[in-house]
């Protein structure tokens, strides 16, 4: 008995099918006829002209269908990498002398200037030492004016003279000597930028070659990233990219290629390449990760709607309309993009109109009344508006 309930509820599904096919698909008649259905089902199929009026609109007979037009647009090629961001500078500080810090004039975090003095050793001695020179400087001096006033008289032989010259320079290099050692008492900043974390206080002892403190510009951050061999011939400093930070998924910065390596790997097969991106808000540190977008137009293509690609057993096609009737054309799909198709063909051209919809009724020289994606967009705007009036 469940069964018989289960063929029976088949019979019925199959029956209302049959009848949304005849009813709804007026295209299939003419298989349906050939197949027997309408004998099978005690019907007479209707005549030619008949099932073709059933698919036509109002429009003097022809198919209502919306077109778009066909455009050209150049073929991208894109390459998508990720890459290592690092400052524009970076100078770790050093000591130059051994010494105790007397003290420190700057903070860890702050923005500092070259040549801002960051930290004073313990310079006594050293102050010491340039006084001890300077007198030496002023007595060699006096005693070479002397010797020099002696000497027009032939009072002092050529080796006295030339003594005391030798004492006066001598006297000249320890002044300068002097000098040098009290300056290497003070630690300069070498560059313009950030200050990063300070493990040091004032009264560390410090030996020469001790970090103190490292000074980032920041201003851009470079990116080093690969490309692969078979662009070599088209990347080019001064090429832009977009560059978005794998920590901020939804920021996309432009910048430019500044350096492009020599020598491509050979085990990767790929070329080092340099960007640089500005970092005018202050958003991005050393050491973050970036994915690199780059784009290399190639040769320039028809565009259409991806609506309007349609396939059959032998491939891509499309509906174009050529005085007022559709024809079909075959298409080879170069690039998909989100918002159209690139595609290889004969038999279409740019400013060509094709169908993007109604197209389920068409056969080739169907005459049809096409309306544009603009005005069929307006036309359910209108019919919108007056359903809700």
């Amino acid at each position: 008995m469940k069964a018989l309930r289960q063929i029976v509820l088949m019979l019925i599904v199959l029956a209302v099918g049959v009848y949304v096919w005849i009813a709804f698909v007026p295209a299939a008649q003419p298989f349906l006829a050939r197949m027997g259905v309408y004998d099978l089902l005690g019907m007479t199929p209707p005549a030619p002209q008949e099932a073709a009026a059933q698919g036509r609109g109002q429009s003097g007979g022809a198919v209502p269908v919306v077109t778009a037009r066909v455009a050209e647009q150049a073929r991208a090629d894109r390459i998508t990498a990720i890459g290592d961001g690092r400052a524009r500078r970076s100078v770790t500080v050093r000591s130059s002398a051994v010494g105790t810090i007397t003290e420190l004039t700057i903070a860890s975090g702050n923005y500092v200037q070259a040549g801002t003095i960051i930290a004073h050793l313990q310079d006594e001695a050293e102050k010491i030492a340039l006084e001890q020179a300077e007198i030496e400087y002023e007595n060699a001096n006096t005693e070479a004016k002397r010797i020099t006033q002696l000497e027009t008289s032939g009072a002092v032989t050529e080796v006295r003279l030339r003594e005391s010259q030798l004492a006066l320079r001598s006297a000249e290099l320890a002044v300068r000597q002097a000098k040098f050692d009290l300056s290497q008492r003070q630690i300069t900043a070498p560059i313009s930028g950030w200050v990063g974390i300070i493990d040091l206080e004032e009264g560390d002892r410090v030996n020469a070659q001790d970090v103190l403190v490292t000074i980032t510009d920041r201003s851009d951050i470079l990116i080093d990233f690969r490309v692969p061999e078979r662009v070599v011939g088209q990347i080019a400093v001064g090429q832009p990219i977009i560059a978005t930070p794998l920590g901020q998924p939804g920021t996309e910065l432009e910048g430019e290629i500044s350096v492009i390596d020599s020598v491509v790997d050979r085990a990767s097969r790929t070329l080092l390449v340099q960007g640089s991106v500005p970092n005018d808000a202050d958003l991005l540190r050393a050491g973050m990760a970036f994915s690199v977008n780059l784009s290399f137009p190639g040769e320039t293509l028809l565009s259409i709607a991806p609506l309007a690609v349609q396939w059959s057993s032998e491939g891509p096609f499309v509906w174009v309309v050529r005085e007022g009737k559709v024809a079909q054309a075959s298409v080879e799909i170069v690039q998909r993009n989100s918002d159209a198709v690139l595609v290889r063909a004969d038999g279409l051209a740019a400013d060509d109109e094709v169908v993007t919809e109604g197209v389920q009724s068409l056969r080739n020289g169907t005459e049809v009344s096409p309306r544009t994606d603009a005005a069929s967009a307006l036309a359910d705007e209108e019919t919108t508006r007056g359903g809700t009036l």
